[in-house]
C-alpha cells in the first residue's frame, strides 16, 4: 500500500492520506476533477478495485488487471475542467498523465464523468 504520509501522486501537494487515500478508503469524491485525480492515483498504486468501483456501470469492463502494466505513472497535469462541480450531473476533465517504462511518455485524454445517486463515475475517455 502507498504510505499515507508521502505526497499524493495526483499533484495537489497534500499527503496521500489527506488526498486520494481517503477516496480509496471509501469517501465520496465531491467533484469530477477530484475523482479524476483519485483514479490517476489508483493507477499509480495499482488499485483496480477502486477503478472498477468508480467506473460508470454503463461503460465499466467486467474486469481490470494492472499487475503486468509495463509503465509507472508519476505525474498528472490537469489541462481543462468543464462542469463536474458539486451541483452538476456531468463533467469533463482533460489531463495529461506521464509515465516511465517501455516506452516512457505521456497520455493526454478528455474524460467524461456523470453523477449517479450523489457519486461521480468515470464514463469514457477520448485519448488524443
Amino acid at each position: 500500500m502507498f504510505p499515507g504520509d508521502r505526497r499524493c501522486p495526483c499533484g495537489t501537494g497534500l499527503t496521500y492520506a489527506e488526498c486520494c487515500g481517503k477516496y480509496h478508503e471509501g469517501a465520496v469524491a465531491p467533484t469530477a476533477e477530484t475523482l479524476m485525480r483519485s483514479r490517476f492515483t489508483a493507477f499509480v498504486v495499482r488499485d483496480a478495485d477502486y477503478l472498477l468501483a468508480t467506473w460508470d456501470p454503463d461503460t465499466r469492463p467486467s474486469d481490470l488487471t494492472l499487475v503486468d502494466l509495463p509503465v509507472r505513472f508519476y505525474r498528472l497535469d490537469i489541462i481543462d475542467v468543464v462542469g463536474g462541480g458539486p451541483l452538476d450531473t456531468t463533467g469533463m476533465v482533460e489531463f495529461e498523465a506521464f509515465y516511465r517504462g517501455e516506452p516512457s511518455g505521456s497520455q493526454r485524454e478528455r474524460s467524461t464523468f456523470r453523477r449517479l445517486d450523489g457519486r461521480w463515475f468515470y464514463s469514457a475517455g477520448d485519448v488524443g
